[in-house]
């Protein structure tokens, strides 16, 4: 989709508008009326710029990520991790899990949603969260064979959906600390001690 007519800054609003509106009426009642209401802008633009639906939400998804992941490279597995989690706020993993729940439903229905919040969300993600790990496999941290390399976006995207089901709470950064210490790196057999910050 041919895209640039907007300013960065007039982008980002769009896409936080975008964002919210998710939050509030889920994605189903989402619709682009209802943002191009909320952004005083005219539904012409927004398919325009966007082409559709899916394709508008998933580029505000991806607009919405604190850093690039592959960017992330403090010298360690367990510190690159920690460095990812401290460039995102409590209120942001709060809004972040429940908006990520209710995708997961909508995806279901929508393959359309599918193929764009895979294009342009997961697979970047992934592909950063690879290059994080082939580092880690490079310094030795991690062997090279281990069967959990691949299995650790399933690891932690997953938790953001099953803990509200088995805890009835969110997904905060003391949990995302615990479980990276207690399940993705002892999965990766990468010691850690536990008195690191």
């Amino acid at each position: 989709m041919a895209r640039g007519r907007l300013t960065p800054e007039r982008e980002a609003e769009l896409y936080e508008a975008v964002l919210d509106l998710l939050r509030e009426v889920g994605y189903d009642a989402l619709t682009m009326d209802a943002v191009a209401a909320r952004t005083r802008s005219s539904k012409a633009t927004l398919y325009r710029q966007w082409g559709s639906k899916p394709e508008l939400v998933a580029h505000a998804l991806r607009n919405d990520k604190p850093v690039d992941i592959a960017a992330i490279d403090t010298g360690s597995l367990r510190g690159d991790f920690l460095a990812l989690l401290a460039h995102t706020d409590e209120c942001q993993i709060e809004k972040d899990s429940a908006l990520m729940r209710g995708l997961v439903h909508a995806v279901h229905d929508h393959p359309d949603l599918l193929q764009a919040l895979r294009e342009l969300l997961v697979e970047p993600e992934v592909t950063g969260l690879g290059e994080v790990l082939a580092r880690a496999v490079r310094r030795g941290e991690v062997a090279a064979d281990n069967p959990a390399l691949q299995l650790v976006p399933h690891m932690v995207l997953g938790l953001f959906v099953v803990r509200p089901l088995i805890d009835a709470r969110d997904v905060d950064r003391a949990f995302l600390t615990e479980y990276i210490d207690a399940v993705v790196l002892p999965a990766l057999l990468v010691r850690t001690p536990r008195s690191q910050p």
